[in-house]
């Protein structure tokens, strides 16, 4: 993680240097005692090079910033940082993944402006760890799960218990680190009695490890389906095809939320890129990739009113060691 941050640290050394030239130059030019001018323009040495780095990395939070998201967003979030680095001068560096998987990393580097998470699931975990301030948090568009399957629909997958049928191959995410992963294992766990759980996991092939992967399943036909988002289907038009799961076997609408990180070097910076996401520009693109900016359009394509957001707790054993 620490990479996209070494071009920045090179071009500090190098005015470092010149700062020590210029330092060098005026104790040649000193009359006097040598050794009192010598130690004395080590010292203003000392002091010149840690306020050029420390100054190096109060200038590199101004300039840029660093977001862990989950793979849902991935889309129109990348369009999103282009075009607000177009208008600001402010790079977003994205670092794109399972909610679960990019939180732990945010955890463990200790460095990101902002958590951006696929689910409410991921980011209640945040919150309650402390990861995140939860007064900066907001919610951007929301999801509906659905089978995505290959476009045509090869397999004639019309119903959740076509996945149960004896030699379909099947993906899910990761539940313990993907959130549409565990989404799947609500509806399954919900929906299934324990024969037809059973079939559906001798079906699955892979679990992917974000919703990006899970959607590339379809596309490179490593799958015949996966239980997903619907907004899959609009990732790739050419490939993908989305089979709706009726009202009654959808627990929960999902929604997209974000918040400014509790490592961020420029809280003030951070909410302006949030700030942006959440207004008229960054909704619009959003909306343009087919993702639900309202609840209301999520009920509307659902066909019915169900609880939104929560956490869910996946059951042990789902994934084997």
């Amino acid at each position: 993680m620490l990479l996209p941050r070494i071009p920045r640290i090179h071009t500090k050394i190098g005015e470092i240097r010149g700062q020590v030239f210029s330092v060098v130059s005026v104790q040649n030019s000193v009359k006097g005692n040598d050794r009192m001018n010598s130690v004395a323009a080590k010292m203003l040495i000392g002091v010149l090079i840690f306020g050029v780095w420390l100054g190096g990395f109060s200038a590199y939070s101004a300039d840029t910033l660093l977001v862990y998201a989950g793979a849902a967003s991935k889309p129109p979030t990348e369009e999103a940082a282009k075009l607000y680095q177009q208008q600001t001068g402010v790079k977003v560096e994205l670092v794109f993944g399972g909610s679960g998987s990019v939180l732990s990393q945010m955890r463990l580097s200790k460095q990101g402006d902002i958590y951006f998470p696929g689910s409410s699931d991921y980011m209640e975990k945040a919150k309650r760890e402390g990861d995140v301030f939860r007064d900066s948090e907001k919610v951007i568009v929301y999801l509906v799960s659905a089978i995505n399957v290959t476009k045509g629909n090869p397999q004639k997958i019309r119903t959740l218990k076509d996945l149960t049928r004896p030699g379909l191959r099947v993906a899910i995410a990761n539940p313990e680190t993907v959130c549409v992963g565990a989404y799947a294992v609500e509806i399954i766990e919900k929906e299934f009695t324990a024969s037809e759980k059973a079939a559906f996991q001798r079906n699955l092939v892979n679990y992917t490890e974000s919703c990006e992967k899970t959607a590339t399943a379809i596309s490179l036909k490593m799958a015949d389906a996966v239980i997903g988002w619907s907004v899959f289907e609009h990732w790739d038009p050419a490939r993908i095809e989305t089979v709706r799961l009726p009202a009654g076997q959808i627990p929960r609408i999902g929604y997209i939320p974000v918040a400014i990180s509790r490592f961020t070097r420029n809280r003030e910076a951070a909410q302006r890129f949030i700030d942006f996401l959440a207004g008229p520009e960054g909704r619009k693109i959003f909306e343009q990739h087919k993702y639900f900016v309202t609840v209301r359009d999520a009920i509307a394509w659902l066909g019915a009113s169900k609880p939104v957001g929560g956490e869910y707790v996946v059951p042990a054993g789902w994934v084997k060691k």
